[in-house]
């Protein structure tokens, strides 16, 4: 006990002695020290006495040593404090030492603890008064060395004592100590005094440490004691002694005027940075060793060392239990808000924010403290890197960042702390960050970055303000020094690589309404810098500028992988080996959107835990924002909008707000838009000045509004005015300043209603307008003479009502306008001056000045804004999904192809190039990815361009760059093939163009490169400095290019044809088999348009990209059939063209690679109803549709042929398209062509179909399609004929498999199953005969409609009746008029021929098969007969009416009743159509002169019917002796000769009609002819005419009157009824001719105009034999007992036809008319006489006068017999005579 008083004693006497003994004491001024030291001198001497020990224990007491610390007399030399605490207060430096040193020791030893109330001070301790003391001794830099390193010391000492009693305490469970030091004098001085002391010791030890640059290197490179420090700190509490304890053994020793140690201040140091660290890191129940590396990083160490060294230190592993909570007055943990807070603001954390622990609050302080100092304003002019403020704001800022790099999870998000950042630390970056000292800005950059990473989610605003204030200005505006902006971009480099950042800024500010665009300015300044804008002005040398627009690329790049890893998931690799950027993690590795790492790394808000041990305001979960990215794209929608809105609003105020009204952004009332005025901070405050001012009625509603907006309650006037002016800038008119001041004057009264200054609004208005005069006259550089505050006063008298304002209100208004002018808030002030304004800098000094002006200008904004959001808690989301790319990328893929673009173009580095190119990679992947189609093209044809293939001079500049372009183009096409769409066009451009660089490059001579060129005689040009002309042909080089130049170009070109680059591009085409199915049809279209691109050439047409065609076709093949079929449309149509190219050469390697490819395509068969065959084999029709070449049809047809020979069995649906070459090869002139292709389908059509008929099936239509297109191939008749024999045995196949066509299933999945055989095989087969018939010559045509009808007659029994309907629709085209040739000879030809075979043939199948084609057919007959019959062909016409004949008498016993009916009325048309009326109504058109007559003869000769007279149907064929004409043999003579007994004199038109009257007057004679036929058959007219004849001749006496009764003819079958209809026609005929010959006027006209020969024209024969057959008729009914119903209508006929006859006889006078009714009358009196005797009483009276009459002719004997006969019988009958016994003959009936 004892010796610990001893030793203080001791310590306490050698001081104050020492003190004493200074001689400064001795001076007046320190009476009051002397006199305390001299009365503490004494109390402990007396004191001494008092204690002294017991006799011999004197010894043990040292001096020299330390005394054992006691724990009872605590107390006592605090009563000797006062003292040194005067000591101190001299200001004499060795004094203060002395005191300083005691008081360290004291403490050290712990005889002084400061524990005893202070006396002077109620309620405060004494260890507040010492504390204060000795932070009193710090005077600054200029302080005495000795006393900073005492003072130095004492704070250790101080750290000690508290550590240990702290321990202590812990220990006894009490609370903890209470000697934290609370002073805030106190929470200055560490850094401070630590950091003025390091650095004058540091100056003296090593005087190149100057430069700060090696951060906190320096200080923290302990010679003693590092290895305890880095184990002892891992203990938050524990750690903050040990340092001290460490040094404080050696403390001792170190005197403070002895230098011999100069190390030493640095171990101080180091132990009191590392302190502070600690104290604020510490993170609670964190058990963390910080070890503060050399380079003044701060690592972590977590192992197993832990445990010994927490029990080294007796310190419970857990420092405070949880159970434990201190129970500390409610003060000591909180922090009352104005201590958070500066003055100045206004609003904050509720003043009682609680830390759970004491430490928290600790930390809080210490944090607050050092974002204060480094705040500390620098001396002005250039910072000298010694001065104290310097180097304070240095230490601090790199504590801050320490602190900030160690956050742990506490700091990170209680509300305390996280609001100590806003409104310290940012507010303190703000400043620092324009500092114009490096090393500061740079400090300031690293801290921003850790808060980037670390707590952006709280500091969304903060964020901003610093990107867009300060990192973007220093990158935009040309002042900012290289260095600044060096530092800024690396920093960006940092942010561009966390994927998590990038994504995070684009969504939180580029989307948000109220935040400016940051990642669009950040990528268009980069874009700006990588591309090298505006360094000349910056007067950089290029190194710089070249590391520069490395570094703006770099970042570019980056932010674009980033974009790439980000969507990644939406990527699949067709190749799924490579990956975009190498260092990327394979697919597998990643799971989830984002890594694990890049979680640790950059702290996502899930990583944070917000359970941790502050139980306050953890808020981190509630900071954060939903994803949705539908919405953001909406909010970026919106903003875009109002940006446009405010631009337009910047120019045109009116304009903009009526755009942004247009858009639904802005409402339409006048205090929407005020609100809008305020609270829009981007307006141009100008044009809000002019707006509002403005005298419009609108303007001014909106101007009330917005002057109604702001609330000047409370408010003095200057600070309601400054409000106002805040929002915009006055406008220039006084006017508008009027109307502005008038409004606010009275808003200002109406919100200050209790005011009693002013006695109305006139005068605030006047005084309002007075200061807005006073602050322009203040502050204006234009005014010189400035108003004095006199002049104020008095320019105000008497505003106030004829009053004056007190005096000493003005005078305050002057005095604070005076102070500081009128302006708009600084957040506005700033805006970075225009290019335009900019004059060029002359010299670097000037710069610099210019630059450090807007720095400062910078920091204020920056600072206003800084403070003005620091209470503003934004939400913050972070970004997860994906499809935020997309909008990022079309936002700024822009900018980025800009830098890339002119990267490539202008700069020749290597590095620059390869970012560039990688760049370009990543955004083409982007791009792809979201199937961004414009951009994606974009991108690639830039790559495109630089490759310098496609440019017409480009291969003779190729660089190395363009070499490695080539490759990303390559590599592009190989990794994101299945994006490319229309991109692809630009590669394979490329490719195609590389080959051709490489044939060059390898030196093939040019003219080889195409194959082989035809037809380019003539050498090379013999001069030798000319290019050959192959590469101007090529349009590889200019005109005039020497060898040399040439030879160099094929050593660039070289490196084009290396190893890799050829491999990689052949990897493009096999690897096309790994593209999806889209992709390769884009892949192959594209080829395609290369490859017709590479053909176009005339001279040097190549096929690279067609065999390269052919290849990818081989390689797809195996693909599904769905996706080859899509491949093949695109290059079957690329074959189409290239088969036809003129250029032979061409279209033979196109047809050969066809051919090849088809036989492989065949060999893989084809299942039923599948049609890729058919797909496949269609260019060869193409090709020989549209090549006219021989050679390439000859060789297309080859091809087939051989596929037909070598893989029928595998052809299906291929048939069709064989079939359709052949035919399109049948119509060939080449005999050769014609002749492959007929043997050919003979073979298929002979062996093929035999062999697979089910397969070939489908196509049969096709062969004999085919088939018939050879028969109609005039040139080669052999072949037409054989060609015909082959359809005939086609036919033979439908006979025998009908099943197979039943079974076949196909497109016509409409037709019946049994209706198969006739639609795919009776069916085409007959049809193409007809087609034969209708387009073939005679011979051919004739033998096809044999064969046509010879088919139908044997194969006719298995066709339905339906069949029979759609066949003869195709026969009865035979007939069609259209289709008839049109000249008049042919048409004749045809239908002399034709017609009439087919109409006997007709007729014949209808007989053959009457049962079933009665209903079908007969219609259609009688209508085709009756129009045979209307055609002006003679033959025909006879033909018509024969065959209606041939049908009626072959098939009228089976005919009913109704088909009677039919054939009567179709007799009745064509009767009554046939009648030439026109006969009996020609008249010669006027003018026209009679033909001179024959001979001159009266008019009265002529006009007798005399023998000249030509009956009309002289001409007309003999029928047969049967009287039925039977099909005429070919007879065009007859034709002929009927149109040449024309008169030549007729006119054309009359020839016409002539010949048509002709054919009717002959169709009518042949009509009656054919009734006749109908009715009697077999018994004729003629032959019954030649008996009445002979019975007449011979003598009366035996003429036998047979009566017929056979029962022959038509004439049973049909009713009476019928007949009397066929009797009408035969009587109205018969009326006709009559008429006809009776009118002589027209037969002369006639005759005259040249109608029939030499005589003038009668109708004689029509008018006896119609006449004779209507006799027979009537007469046959009347003695047919089966028709007694119809007798009287019989009679009364009978008797009107027979007297008309008779009358009509009696009027003629020519002997030649006469004669021809001979046979007329012989038939009428034999048919009346064998009539009874009741019935001819009737005839007999009626005809008796007209036969007396006829008496008067000269007649034939034979007449006269008969006539006789008649009147004999008139006797018998009337009973005038008796019947002569001799006349057996005679009926008695």
């Amino acid at each position: 006990m004892y010796e610990g008083k001893k030793t203080k004693n001791m310590f306490l006497n050698r001081a104050l002695e020492k003190i004493l003994a200074d001689k400064e004491v001795k001076k007046a001024h320190h009476s009051q020290l002397r006199k305390a030291c001299e009365v503490a001198l004494e109390e402990i001497k007396a004191e001494t006495e008092k204690q002294s020990p017991p006799h011999g224990e004197t010894k043990t007491g040292s001096s020299t040593l330390p005394p054992v610390k006691s724990k009872t007399n605590f107390i006592e030399a605090d009563k000797y404090f006062l003292p040194f605490e005067l000591a101190c207060q001299s200001k004499c430096p060795r004094i203060v030492s002395t005191s300083l040193d005691c008081l360290q020791k004291l403490i050290a030893y712990g005889h002084l603890t400061g524990n005893a109330p202070d006396s002077t001070t109620p309620g405060k301790k004494l260890i507040d008064r010492i504390i204060e003391t000795i932070c009193g001794c710090f005077q600054g830099p200029q302080t005495d060395e000795g006393v900073q390193l005492q003072i130095i010391k004492l704070q250790e000492a101080k750290q000690m004592e508290k550590e240990r009693h702290r321990q202590h305490h812990l220990l006894l469970q009490s609370p903890v100590s209470h000697h934290e030091p609370e002073s805030p004098h106190l929470r200055y001085l560490p850094p401070q005094t630590v950091d003025h002391m390091s650095q004058e010791h540091e100056g003296d030890l090593d005087p190149h440490a100057n430069d700060m640059d090696k951060s906190l290197q320096d200080e923290t490179e302990p010679e003693n004691g590092s290895d305890l420090s880095s184990a002892e700190n891992e203990q938050t509490e524990a750690d903050q002694a040990t340092a001290a304890e460490t040094l404080s053994k050696n403390d001792i020793l170190y005197d403070g005027e002895n230098n011999d140690l100069e190390e030493k201040p640095q171990d101080i140091v180091q132990s009191i940075v590392e302190e502070m660290v600690n104290i604020v890191v510490g993170d609670m129940g964190d058990v963390t060793t910080v070890n503060v590396n050399a380079d003044g990083s701060v690592g972590t160490l977590e192992d197993g060392s832990d445990s010994e060294n927490i029990q080294a230190n007796g310190i419970p592993g857990t420092p405070i239990s949880v159970a434990y909570t201190p129970s500390l007055p409610d003060d000591r943990l909180s922090v009352s808000s104005n201590d958070t807070q500066e003055s100045g603001n206004s609003s904050g954390p509720s003043p009682g924010a609680k830390f759970s622990h004491i430490l928290q609050k600790d930390a809080f302080l210490v944090f607050r403290s050092l974002c204060k100092l480094s705040m500390k304003p620098l001396s002005d002019g250039p910072p000298d890197p010694k001065s104290h403020e310097l180097r304070s704001k240095i230490l601090s800022l790199q504590l801050l960042l320490s602190i900030l790099q160690n956050a742990g999870p506490v700091f990170r998000t209680n509300e305390m702390f996280i609001n100590a950042i806003k409104q310290y630390l940012c507010v303190a970056l703000s400043k620092n960050g324009v500092s114009s000292v490096p090393e500061v800005f740079e400090l300031s950059l690293s801290i921003f970055l850790t808060l980037l990473s670390n707590f952006k989610t709280h500091l969304k605003m903060q964020i901003e303000v610093f990107f867009k204030e300060i990192f973007l200005y220093i990158l935009e505006t040309s002042t900012s020094s290289f260095d600044h902006k060096w530092m800024v971009i690396q920093t960006l480099t940092r942010i561009c690589a966390d994927a998590q950042s990038v994504v995070d800024i684009y969504v939180n500010y580029d989307c948000d309404l109220n935040a400016a665009n940051i990642f669009e300015r950040l990528v268009n300044d980069l874009s700006k810098i990588a591309q090298g804008r505006g360094s000349q002005e910056l007067g950089m040398s290029n190194v710089q500028e070249l590391s520069l627009r490395k570094k703006g690329l770099e970042c570019l790049v980056s932010i674009l992988k980033c974009m790439v890893e980000w969507s990644k998931d939406q990527y699949v690799n067709p190749n799924s080996q490579t990956t975009l950027g190498q260092e990327k993690p394979s697919e597998q590795e990643t799971s989830e959107i984002k890594h694990p790492e890049t979680i640790n790394r950059y702290g996502s808000l899930n990583s944070l835990e917000s359970t941790s041990s502050s139980g306050i305001g953890s808020y981190s979960t509630q900071m954060s924002g939903n994803d949705n990215p539908e919405q953001f794209e909406v909010l970026k929608q919106q903003k875009e909008i109002i940006e446009q809105g405010i631009d337009l609003f910047n120019k045109k105020p009116k304009r903009g707000i009526q755009y942004l009204q247009e858009q639904g952004m802005l409402g339409t009332t006048p205090e929407d838009i005020a609100q809008f005025l305020h609270q829009e901070e981007r307006l141009d405050s100008t044009q809000v000045g002019e707006f509002l001012g403005d005298n419009d009625k609108f303007n001014k509603e909106v101007m009330y509004a917005y002057v109604d907006q702001h609330d000047f309650s409370g408010k003095d006037f200057v600070s309601a005015l400054r409000m106002f002016l805040e929002g915009f800038r006055l406008p220039g008119e006084a006017q508008k300043i009027d109307r502005l001041m008038e409004k606010f004057a009275a808003r200002y009264l109406e919100c200050n209603q209790g005011q009693t200054l002013f006695a109305s609004a006139d005068t605030a208005y006047v005084l309002a307008y007075s200061i807005i005069m006073l602050t322009t006259d203040l502050h204006s550089p234009q005014v010189k003479n400035k108003m004095t505050k006199e002049q104020y006063i008095k320019m105000n008298r008497g505003i106030n009502d004829s009053k004056d304002l007190p005096e000493e209100y003005l005078s305050a208004i002057y005095n604070e306008i005076a102070g500081k002018k009128i302006s708009m808030k600084e957040t506005k002030e700033l805006t970075i001056p225009t290019k335009s304004s900019k004059q060029n800098v002359a010299s670097e000094k000037q710069r610099r000045l210019l630059y450090n002006l807007e720095m400062e200008q910078m920091a204020k904004t920056a600072k206003a804004l800084m403070e003005a959001v620091s209470h503003v808690q934004a939400p913050f989301t972070s970004a997860t999904h994906l499809e935020h790319v997309r909008p990022m990328f079309k936002l700024a893929w822009t900018p980025f192809l800009a830098a890339f673009s002119v990267g490539l173009q202008d700069c020749d580095d290597t590095e620059v190039a390869s970012l560039c190119l990688e760049g370009i990679r990543c955004a083409i992947r982007i791009a792809c990815i979201f199937s961004i189609q414009l951009e994606r093209d974009a991108y690639v044809q830039a790559l495109a361009r630089f490759t310098l293939l496609t440019v017409s001079s480009g291969i003779t500049e190729m660089k190395q760059k363009n070499i490695d372009t080539i490759k990303t183009l390559i590599t592009v096409a190989h990794t994101d093939g299945n994006y490319l769409g229309n991109s692809w066009h630009e590669i394979l451009k490329c490719i195609s163009q590389l080959e051709l660089a490489q044939l060059i490059g390898t030196g093939v001579k040019p003219r080889y490169i195409s194959g082989t060129v035809r037809g380019r005689e003539g050498s090379l040009s013999g001069t030798k400095d000319q290019a050959p002309d192959e590469f101007v042909g090529l349009g590889l080089v200019g005109g005039n290019v020497d060898w040399k130049q040439i030879a160099s170009i094929q050593e660039s070109i070289g490196e084009t044809s290396s190893q890799s680059v050829v491999v990689a591009v052949d990897r493009i085409f096999t690897g096309s088999t790994r593209l999806d199915g889209n992709a390769i049809v884009d892949f192959v279209r594209w080829l395609c348009a290369v490859s017709m691109d590479e053909l176009l050439s005339t001279t040097h047409p190549r096929m690279f990209s067609l065999q390269k065609i052919v290849e990818i076709s081989y390689y797809n093949m195996g693909r599904i059939r769905l996706q080859w079929s899509r491949i093949w449309e695109v290059i079957g149509d690329h074959f189409n063209k290239v088969g036809c190219n003129p250029n032979e050469d061409v279209a033979i390697f196109a047809v050969d690679s066809l051919r090849q490819l088809s036989m492989k395509f065949l060999e893989k068969g084809e299942l039923a109803n599948f049609r890729f065959q058919k797909d496949f084999l269609r260019p060869f029709e193409h090709i020989m549709k549209r090549n006219r070449s021989p050679t390439i049809r000859d060789m297309v047809v080859r091809c087939i042929a051989q596929m037909v020979n070598s893989q029928a069995a595998n052809i299906r649906s291929g048939w069709k398209n064989i079939f359709s070459v052949f035919h399109l090869a049948a119509s060939d002139q080449d005999e050769s062509i014609v002749e492959l292709a007929f043997q050919t389908t003979g073979h298929i059509v002979t062996l093929v179909f035999e062999k697979h008929f089910p397969a070939t099936i489908d196509s049969f239509q096709d062969a004999v399609k085919c088939l018939s297109e050879f028969a109609c191939n005039a040139a080669f008749p052999d072949t037409s004929m054989e060609a015909i024999r082959l359809i005939r045995h086609c036919a033979k196949y439908v006979s025998d498999r009908p099943q197979t066509f039943k079974e076949y299933t196909s497109d016509d999945m409409n037709v019946a199953p049994e209706d198969r055989v006739w639609v795919r095989g009776w069916f085409p087969i007959l049809f193409e005969l007809s087609c034969i018939i209708n387009r073939c010559k005679l011979d051919v045509r004739t033998r096809g409609l044999t064969v046509m009808f010879e088919i139908m007659k044997t194969y006719g029994h298995t066709y339905e009746k339906h069949w029979w309907q759609d066949l003869f629709r195709i026969v009865f085209r035979i007939f069609d008029n259209m289709k008839l040739p049109e000249q008049q000879t042919e048409k004749a030809e045809w239908m002399t021929t034709t017609c009439n075979h087919a109409l006997y043939a007709i007729c014949d199948v209808f007989t053959q098969y009457l049962e079933v084609l009665s209903d079908v057919l007969l219609d259609d007959i009688f209508a085709q007969l009756y129009w045979c019959v209307q055609q002006d062909n003679e033959q025909l016409a006879r033909s018509g009416t024969n065959c209606l004949e041939n049908v009626v008498i072959l098939n009228g016993e089976k005919f009913t009743l109704e088909i009677w009916d039919k054939t009567c009325n179709c007799t009745l048309d064509i009767f009554k159509t046939t009648i030439p009326h026109a006969l009996l109504t020609w008249r010669p058109t006027s003018g026209e002169t009679a033909p001179p007559s024959p001979s001159p003869v009266s008019e009265k000769q002529l006009d007798t019917v005399s023998q000249k007279s030509v009956d009309i149907h002289d001409s007309i064929q003999p029928r047969s002796s049967d009287n039925r004409q039977q099909a005429p043999l070919t007879s065009v003579s007859a034709v002929n000769e009927e149109v040449g007994k024309v008169k030549p004199t007729a006119k054309f038109p009359e020839q016409k009609l002539f010949a048509a009257l002709l054919i009717k007057c002959v169709v009518q004679l042949e009509l009656i002819q054919t009734i006749d036929n109908i009715v009697f058959f077999p018994a004729t007219s003629k032959k019954e005419d030649a008996e009445n004849l002979a019975a007449a001749q011979r003598d009366a006496v035996d003429f036998d009157v047979r009566v017929d009764t056979q029962d022959q003819g038509m004439y049973r079958f049909l009713t009476s009824q019928q007949l009397f209809k066929l009797l009408d026609c035969l009587l109205e005929s018969h009326r006709f001719a009559k008429a006809f010959n009776s009118n002589n006027e027209q037969r002369t006209a006639l005759w005259k105009a040249g109608f029939k020969g030499k005589s003038k024209p009668n109708l004689l024969k029509q008018e006896t034999s119609s006449l004779a057959c209507g006799l027979r008729i009537l007469f046959r009914m009347y003695t047919d007992e089966g028709r007694a119903s119809a007798w009287e209508e019989v009679q009364h006929r009978l008797l009107n036809v027979c007297s008309e006859a008779l009358s009509y006889f009696l009027t003629l006078t020519s002997e030649s008319h006469r004669e021809a009714w001979t046979n007329l009358l012989l038939l009428f009196l034999t048919k009346v006489l064998k009539i009874s005797d009741n019935r001819f009483k009737a005839h007999a009276s009626f005809y008796y006068p007209l036969l007396c009459e006829i008496m008067q002719f000269d007649l034939i004997p034979e007449l006269r017999a008969v006539l006789r006969r008649f009147f004999l019988r008139i006797g018998v009958v009337f009973q005038i005579s008796p019947p002569p016994e001799q006349e057996p003959g005679i009926n008695k009936q």
